[in-house]
């Protein structure tokens, strides 16, 4: 049975209760997903073919620090890095090397900053030079499917119809949904409660409420759904080394729908 709470008298770390939060954590969390959403915007002119991940990190720890924010995965479990930078066949957790992206390359970038104790978190695709039919189309679908979960989210809807509307979308276009990592409580708490799965059943899971406030970041492979970790604990992969891709905001759930913290330009889906 799950416990909801109210956010103001949580204590500062994942207790396996959702959180309730009030309208200052949504002002809170307006400002650190829109430095996110910021950052990555800038990122668009960087990313082109002979730039290496590392010199996309360092960019994003500059803007923390002239933005007086703290990248969350820095030291995070014995991370080193501002960013993740997941290249191809990387689902997730790629971690920034001095190797350069090539004409054709799809990148991952994933960002959590810490402003005022309040998680921004959002990550976005990105294409180096002009990229494959197959990989615009990967693209295309897995932002489409970003905004299809953001869509289900209003009070009375379920975690399992976010996964559910997902699943549906993603394999009707023929592609995969990984099932090993998922979208997650945020806020005062980097990696908290609910867990938000990219697949399900209509109906189950958790009950929306107001004031819950969570990422989406659907992961999508162009293959099959299964991946592996490599042997430095981090870095995710598609077994079958199919081409992988992933959006993500953090949203919240408002009195009649929710508002997406981190939404830009860039991440809107073409119909």
């Amino acid at each position: 049975m799950v416990e909801f709470i109210d956010a103001d008298a949580a204590p500062t770390r994942n207790t396996g209760q959702v959180r309730l939060y009030g309208p200052d954590a949504f002002v809170a969390m307006r400002q650190a997903g829109g430095l996110a959403a910021k950052c990555l915007d800038e990122l668009e002119t960087l990313v082109e073919p002979g730039t290496t991940t590392k010199a996309i990190d360092d960019f994003v720890m500059a803007f923390a620090e002239r933005h007086n924010v703290l990248p969350a995965t820095i030291y995070y479990r014995g991370y080193r890095h501002a960013t993740c930078t997941s290249v191809n066949h990387v689902v997730c957790h790629g971690i920034p090397s001095q190797k350069a992206l090539k004409e054709g390359d799809v990148l991952n970038v994933d960002v959590t900053f810490v402003l005022d104790g309040w998680h921004g978190d959002s990550s976005r695709m990105y294409r180096v030079g002009q990229i494959r039919r197959a990989a615009e189309r990967l693209l295309n679908v897995t932002l489409k499917a970003l905004d299809i979960g953001v869509k289900v989210v209003k009070p009375g809807a379920t975690t399992g119809d976010i996964g559910a509307a997902i699943q549906t979308y993603v394999e009707g276009e023929r592609c995969s949904v990984v099932r090993e990592f998922c979208g997650h409580g945020v806020g005062r708490v980097f990696h908290d409660m609910p867990n938000i799965l990219h697949y399900g059943r209509p109906g189950d899971g958790v009950r929306l409420q107001p004031g819950m406030i969570f990422t989406i970041e659907p992961m999508v492979n162009l293959g099959r759904p299964h991946v592996k970790v490599l042997s430095d604990g981090w870095t995710a992969v598609t077994r079958d080394r199919s081409l992988s891709a992933q959006y993500e905001h953090s949203v919240g759930v408002t009195e009649d729908g929710c508002e997406v913290f981190t939404a830009s330009p860039y991440m809107v889906p073409q119909e």
